[in-house]
């Protein structure tokens, strides 16, 4: 079910620049907030899963 607006249409989109971001702890790249990490954003620390595996 998709959420929509009074007049049925649906809710104006984020611009991907105005994301929250972050700076990867591992490699130190910035990366952009993803809906799969909405629910635990402030624990995410690492871009990628190859970054989570390789901890420095």
């Amino acid at each position: 079910m998709a959420l929509k607006t009074r007049n049925g249409s649906a809710p104006p989109r984020r611009k991907k620049q105005d994301l929250p971001s972050k700076i990867c702890a591992t490699c130190g790249r910035p990366f952009t907030w993803r809906k799969k990490w909405a629910r635990d954003w402030d624990s995410v620390r690492n871009c990628s899963d190859r970054c989570r595996r390789s901890k420095p």
